[in-house]
């Protein structure tokens, strides 16, 4: 089975990010046809043939080695996210021992758990929502919803943090940052994308937006993997103006990816006292849980 577009896409766009001298490799003068490390030093770094490493890039060399995968995570110089985005893409490039009838993935569930609801207004009036592995809005407690200007306009099914990001024309206005949230969506994806190689719901997201944002489509190309745990986020005209918050995802026991996501301010600061505004304004509700 040959899986050009996952493992081999991952690795051409990793090594063409590290440069000789950082690998250890004597400088050379004159300009190189090859943008980063060329096979055949990955290879000799790695200490694999230079065979065994193109047919890894080709898709054509199944059950590679977790030495052999630690060596390549090595000299590519991942860090923690892209090492085990490597492995997970290599588990899916590996055919799986036949044990009768192949089954198509199942949908992941939409319906978070009820203690789980719970803590979205334990949390208040701290922000939160509930998101599904392909950050689908799944449910959110009021000033979580009010995080989000506009989205509550689309159907549930269409709900969701990427697509508001890269689609809604409020989401460039909405975040002062906008340039590091799409990059961190995209590298959230991609880090999705390779422990959920053939979920429908994220490959049929990644398709649309690579068709309808152009933005969205380079970010897709440089092929950044980064698992979405915590970070800042500025809002330059959220529903009561300025504010920067910062927040932390928890993945949610027994489920298929879904995560909760909670804001939060430094108590005593401008921005503490906008979130707790959040829950006062008078925007749209909160949407119900499925």
């Amino acid at each position: 089975m040959q899986n050009d577009t996952g493992l081999g896409e991952f690795l051409r766009a990793r090594r063409a990010r590290v440069a000789p001298q950082d690998a250890g490799l004597p400088g050379t003068t004159g300009r190189r046809r090859t943008a980063g490390l060329r096979r055949e030093e990955v290879a000799m770094l790695a200490g694999v043939s230079i065979e065994y490493y193109r047919r890894l890039e080709q898709g054509k060399q199944n059950r590679p080695s977790a030495a052999v995968l630690e060596a390549i995570a090595g000299v590519l110089r991942l860090d923690g996210d892209e090492r085990a985005h490597l492995f997970a893409l290599a588990r899916a490039a590996s055919p799986a021992p036949a044990s009768g009838p192949s089954r198509e993935p199942e949908p992941a569930s939409r319906t978070p758990r009820r203690d789980v609801l719970r803590m979205l207004d334990i949390v208040a009036p701290c922000p939160a929502y509930v998101l599904g592995r392909s950050n689908d809005l799944l449910a959110a407690n009021t000033a979580g919803m009010r995080l989000l200007p506009g989205i509550e306009e689309w159907p549930d099914r269409q709900r969701n943090t990427a697509r508001y990001t890269f689609l809604h024309p409020r989401a460039r206005t909405l975040y002062g940052n906008w340039d590091e949230v799409a990059a961190a969506t995209v590298a959230h994806l991609r880090a999705a994308a390779g422990a959920h190689p053939d979920a429908p719901d994220l490959t049929t997201l990644i398709g649309e937006l690579t068709v309808k944002s152009g933005e969205f489509a380079t970010l897709w190309q440089r092929y950044d993997v980064r698992s979405r745990t915590n970070g800042r986020k500025r809002f330059a005209d959220s529903a009561v103006g300025r504010m920067e918050l910062s927040y932390e995802a928890y993945t949610v026991a027994r489920t298929d990816g879904q995560r909760l996501v909670v804001y939060q301010a430094e108590p005593g600061t401008p921005d503490h006292d906008a979130m707790l505004l959040l829950s006062l304004t008078g925007a749209p509700a909160a949407p119900s849980a499925p």
